[in-house]
């Protein structure tokens, strides 16, 4: 099961976690008006590296955890694939989201 970037990320788009992801299966966009990174499912290989790597707590390790998420990184890989990739943010840039905060 490929891991999933959740509500957090929208809006966020640090992108510490593109630099670690070995299959290179993170890629940025927008989605609804916002900045936000994906997880392309059929090229995750679950290593878990993106985990630690974002400082917001965005990335879940299973489907389960945001099932509409989950679906909104299937439908959006295919079209964010195709943008280049993003310049990350400091981890210890503070969230430009109200209510987000940093956990690492």
């Amino acid at each position: 099961m490929a891991h999933v970037i959740g509500k957090k990320c929208l809006g966020e788009q640090y992108a510490s976690c593109v630099a670690v992801c070995p299959v290179d299966c993170i890629h940025p966009g927008d989605y609804k008006g916002e900045k936000f990174m994906i997880i392309d499912p059929d090229t995750c290989i679950d290593c878990g590296l993106c985990l630690p790597e974002c400082p917001v707590d965005a990335i879940h390790s299973t489907a389960d955890v945001d099932p509409e998420y989950t679906q909104i990184n299937k439908d959006l890989a295919a079209e964010f694939m195709k943008h280049p990739k993003v310049p990350g943010r400091g981890p210890t840039d503070p969230p430009l989201k109200p209510g987000n905060k940093l956990v690492r």
